[in-house]
């Protein structure tokens, strides 16, 4: 049968900040008996959750806990059962005040005789149990004809009361506070103090004449200020000019207490025009007053190539650019060229954004790292060149036809080719140092193999490797020599892929090895060799060949043998080369061997 549940609590649970939260779901059907499994809507559960099977426990909830809950009933059949309740956690935050001089007059200053309006808003969850409480001078105010106290509706302004003065007099100045509270309690009340006064002022924004436009370099931290004054003062909110762009922390506006805006670690992303205006928050809430303030971030200039590799052969030539892709200030900019630490030449752009070196013949001496340092105010950009005499790493020709051979019964013999990239980018090649070692060895064996003449391009050279053990796997290693030094190696794996015939007369036993970890080990023997004590009934009269003189690998597993024991030979690793590096499968490699097993109780 499909599942059903029920909830054991109330829907929504308003509950305060701090509690402990138990949610309770229990099967009321379904077989087989279904699994149950908590789900939030906003996400992953709070990390401090406990589960207890249907039982889902907070021990102290936070406003980022509430959300919806979800308890999921699934025993495989038919649709799992869900039933959810909403947690909403008490909260009161965020309280503001804003003063609206006569609304029916164009008015931005109080008045005697003219209405006044004060303002209260605070963000409550839940807005249900929201409400206020005016005071002036600390006295409780209530309703009156002078004095209209207002809840505005909360679908245009949500959690907003307003003190509304008719016909303003002297006696009415004073501090007027609105009190927010939430009536299911535990939750502190946020109180907002109003100075009414012959010196409450509307807002006025001032841009000091030393801070615009501002400039900077990129990476330094630098504050934006407009000076605020008025009474009371507002938040001071800051944007960019154009505002479909963001803040430099990502959003479109920024509030501000004091009228300055800070920015830690500025890019030159952030170069423009910022403004900043009076929010109606914390002041009065009439015309917007604004400013602007210009940025400047200055940073040094970008330049490419970052870093390239020139490979030239000694007396030719080499001639390197470096080109200025942006920069402020853009002028004046200045240059210099360096091969290690000696400056070669410096001097300063005109008009052009490119500089460029030339060596007209290199020598030994000519090589190595060249920087070219592009300089503005804000600092430098670097372009880098090695020059360099070394020859390009040869390339591995793998389509080598029967490169394997053998004409010995214990070794084999491998043609290598190769091609050579770019082999008239510098100095002609005059030998290739070959280094061979065995898959999972660590010593290298060397030799030099002789050129004679200039290498062509795609020209195939080749060499035969000799005296290669079956069936090891070879790894081999080949670099260029020229009259500069070695060049770029390249290396690559040589797989034995012919038959391997052996018979244990052979000295190394065929490269079989024995387990060091097992109980016991295999023994080399022929009939011919063995024990005459050796137990009836067991072991070989003879090779599979029917030769008392051959040989084979023999264990006897009788007493004092115990069960559970091993004994391991281990054969040498076969492997074999693909035809190519890129990706082909290998070719199918059967090994087959001759076993027998000897006793009275062996069928």
């Amino acid at each position: 049968a499909s599942p059903s549940i029920k909830l054991l609590v109330d829907d929504p649970i308003v509950v305060n900040p701090g509690e402990a939260i138990t949610l309770v779901c229990v099967t009321t059907g379904g077989e087989p008996a279904p699994s149950l499994t908590w789900v939030r809507s906003a996400g992953v559960l709070p990390d401090k959750t406990v589960l207890n099977g249907g039982t889902l426990t907070i021990p102290a909830i936070t406003s980022e806990d509430s959300g919806t809950y979800s308890c999921i009933a699934n025993n495989n059949v038919g649709n799992p059962a869900k039933k959810s309740t909403n947690i909403i956690v008490r909260a009161l935050k965020k309280g503001r005040f804003w003063i609206t001089p006569d609304p029916y007059h164009k008015d931005d200053n109080i008045q005697i005789g003219r209405e006044v309006k004060i303002s209260c808003q605070v963000e409550a969850i839940p807005s249900e149990e929201l409400t206020f409480s005016w005071f002036k001078n600390g006295r409780p105010l209530r309703s009156s004809e002078r004095m209209v106290i207002t809840q505005t509706d909360p679908d245009v302004s949500p959690g907003t009361t307003n003190l509304d003065i008719i016909d303003l007099k002297f006696t009415d100045f004073g501090t007027y506070t609105c009190v927010a509270s939430l009536k299911g309690g535990g939750i502190s009340d946020i109180s907002i103090d109003v100075n009414i006064s012959s010196s409450t002022v509307p807002p006025n924004l001032t841009v000091p004449q030393e801070k615009s436009p501002l400039v900077t370099r990129e990476g330094d931290t630098i504050e934006l200020q407009c000076q605020v004054t008025g009474k009371p003062k507002p938040i001071i909110l800051w944007s960019r000019a154009d505002k479909e762009v963001a803040m430099p922390d990502g959003a479109l506006q920024t509030e501000s207490y004091d009228g300055i805006l800070r920015i830690v670690n500025v890019s030159r992303e952030m170069t423009g025009t910022y403004r900043c205006q009076t929010s109606q928050y914390n002041g009065f809430n009439v015309k917007p007053r604004e400013a602007l303030v210009q940025l400047i971030v200055q940073y040094p200039p970008a330049v490419e190539p970052a870093f390239l590799e020139l490979r030239q052969g000694q007396g030719r030539g080499v001639t390197m650019s470096c080109r200025v892709l942006r920069a402020y200030p853009t002028r004046v900019l200045s240059y210099e060229w360096r091969l290690g630490g000696r400056v070669l030449r410096t001097g300063q752009f005109d008009l052009q954004d490119s500089t460029e070196f030339t060596v007209s013949s290199l020598s030994r001496d000519s090589y190595g790292l060249y920087n070219c340092n592009i300089i503005n105010e804000a600092g430098a950009g670097r372009c880098s060149f090695l020059v360099t005499g070394k020859a390009y790493a040869p390339e591995f020709y793998y389509d080598t036809y029967n490169p394997l051979w053998q004409n010995r019964p214990r070794v084999y013999s491998y043609s290598l080719q190769w091609t050579q990239m770019n082999p008239g980018a510098v100095d002609r090649i005059l030998a290739y140092r070959l280094g061979i070692r065995q898959a999972g060895q660590q010593r290298w064996w060397e030799q030099e193999i002789t050129v004679n003449g200039n290498i062509q391009k795609g020209e195939l050279i080749t060499y035969n490797l000799t005296e290669l053990i079956k069936p090891e796997a070879y790894e081999v290693r080949l670099t260029p020599i020229t009259r500069f030094g070695e060049g770029d190696s390249t290396i690559r794996v040589i797989k034995y892929s012919g038959e391997f015939h052996c018979g244990f007369e052979d000295g190394n036993i065929c490269l079989f090895t024995q387990d060091d970890t097992d109980n016991f080990d295999w023994t080399k023997q022929s009939t011919a060799t063995r024990d005459t004590k050796y137990t009836p009934n067991t072991g070989p009269n003879a090779d599979r060949t029917g030769s008392k003189e051959g040989f084979y690998m023999y264990i006897e597993t009788s007493r004092p043998r115990l069960e559970g024991e091993k004994a391991r030979l281990v054969s040498p690793v076969f492997s074999v080369a693909p035809k190519n590096p890129y990706g082909a499968t290998n070719t199918a490699y059967c090994f087959s061997f001759y076993y027998h097993m000897y006793g009275q109780h062996i069928g």
